[in-house]
């Protein structure tokens, strides 16, 4: 279902935007190398009872992370969640379809497109509220939020594509 993807090393020197924007990056294209090459059936397969943890839900869940942080509270978009709602709020783990899985790339690399597009009108000390939240917000903290998130999520794509066919990462 999926090409063959590698990763670009973020840089070692360079400005903050430069080093932050290469680690985000390099944890976006660790995501998708984690899920190269595989089946839409493989994409959708779940790492074990209870969890419905899937390399395609991890797709799927951080799209919509992207898509909360950059759209919806950065640029004020309106940007509705596409697979969480009030009667499935872990839709995007619990509602995975492989008939979807080559679409759900799709989507996943237009919005993280879209993403940097909008980060890149802000600077890094640029804040806005965060609805329902208290307090300002910098881009700066959406950066290192979202570098978090993909560190914590790629090390569930680490097990789970080892448990899929036994390739396992650094």
């Amino acid at each position: 279902m999926t090409t063959t993807e590698s990763r670009v090393d973020p840089p070692t020197a360079g400005s903050e935007r430069e080093l932050l924007q290469g680690f985000l990056d390099f944890h976006r294209g660790t995501l998708l190398w984690k899920i190269s090459g595989l089946t839409a059936g493989q994409l959708v397969q779940r790492s074990a009872e209870p969890s419905s943890m899937s390399l395609i839900g991890l797709v799927r869940h951080l799209t919509e992370v992207e898509k909360y942080w950059f759209h919806r509270t950065l640029a004020q978009l309106p940007a509705e969640p596409k697979f969480w709602s009030a009667e499935h709020p872990d839709g995007d783990f619990d509602l995975t379809d492989p008939a979807q899985a080559e679409q759900d790339v799709h989507d996943f690399r237009q919005i993280v497109k879209a993403s940097d597009e909008i980060a890149a009108r802000y600077d890094l000390d640029h804040t806005f509220l965060r609805p329902g939240h208290e307090g300002d917000y910098s881009v700066r903290y959406v950066y290192i939020h979202m570098i978090e998130e993909y560190a914590r999520h790629n090390g569930h794509a680490d097990l789970l594509r080892e448990r899929i066919d036994g390739l396992t990462g650094e």
